[in-house]
């Protein structure tokens, strides 16, 4: 999360407690085939179609350990320790890219794909708040979600500092949603799974490159390529996707027989 390196270190070997798990991350290492993107090899990322990383399934890194969102439905109950942060964060970039408000319903969790929207039950007092996940975290054990200062309020758990809590998947707001809107989560969908996958096999600076390779896979295994002409970082690339997948599963299942090194899930 937000927290420097070095405040980490001083947390870590200074003896020092906290009441929020919040800390830096980085995201997975770029693959070697294409520095100009950060690939992950052990996961078919999803990407939006401009480039950019869909915040949603994004796996990154921290202390080491690998974590993969997931998608979920809604009505799935998790259960483990909540705990909060406030101050020394408001203001900052969130994992999402959104300004963190200490004010705001929101929440960090792990694996829980951006925007879902939870409801939280203190399992001690039955108090509730429901929150939209834009964060990650928390990294410490034992704990399942990092509420903002307002959301952990609301159930008890400024006070404490932390309480067992059980969340469950409401919904899933639009990723430029800013407030939990119900009667638009209900009207949504019922689970995290993105639709109109293509799986892209390469990724060019020059469209010569990505002409030969549209050309060589005009027609692979029943999957027809096109050539994007996209910016990422302000550069421009050709990427050559394959299309024609009927579902993410049918997209997963074939990056998982390894034709392409190196290729991952768009959603257009």
């Amino acid at each position: 999360m937000i927290k420097s390196f070095i405040t980490i270190l001083i947390v870590l070997f200074g003896g020092c407690t906290m009441k929020s798990g919040s800390y830096s991350y980085q995201p997975s290492k770029p693959s070697q085939k294409y520095p100009s993107e950060q690939l992950s090899s052990k996961a078919s990322t999803i990407y939006k179609s401009n480039g950019e990383y869909q915040a949603t399934m994004r796996p990154y890194t921290v202390f080491g350990k690998e974590y993969y969102p997931t998608v979920v439905h809604v009505g799935d109950t998790f259960s483990g320790r909540a705990s909060w942060y406030g101050p020394d964060f408001h203001g900052k970039s969130t994992s999402s890219g959104e300004a963190y408000d200490m004010y705001a319903l929101t929440a960090a969790h792990k694996t829980l794909p951006m925007n879902t929207v939870v409801r939280v039950t203190n399992n001690d007092t039955n108090a509730q708040t429901i929150v939209r996940i834009n964060d990650r975290g928390p990294f410490v054990d034992n704990r399942i979600i990092d509420l903002s200062y307002t959301a952990a309020e609301q159930i008890g758990v400024v006070k404490n500092g932390t309480a067992l809590v059980t969340l469950e998947v409401l919904g899933f707001e639009p990723a430029s949603a800013r407030t939990i809107d119900m009667q638009r989560i209900a009207k949504g969908p019922k689970e995290s799974v993105l639709t109109n996958f293509f799986v892209q096999i390469g990724s060019f600076e020059r469209f010569e490159g990505a002409k030969i390779t549209k050309e060589k896979y005009t027609s692979f295994n029943g999957y027809s390529a096109i050539i994007k002409d996209t910016q990422y970082n302000n550069k421009r690339l050709f990427r050559v996707w394959l299309g024609g997948f009927k579902s993410e599963a049918e997209a997963r299942d074939f990056i998982s027989r390894g034709y392409f090194e190196g290729s991952f899930i768009i959603r257009e």
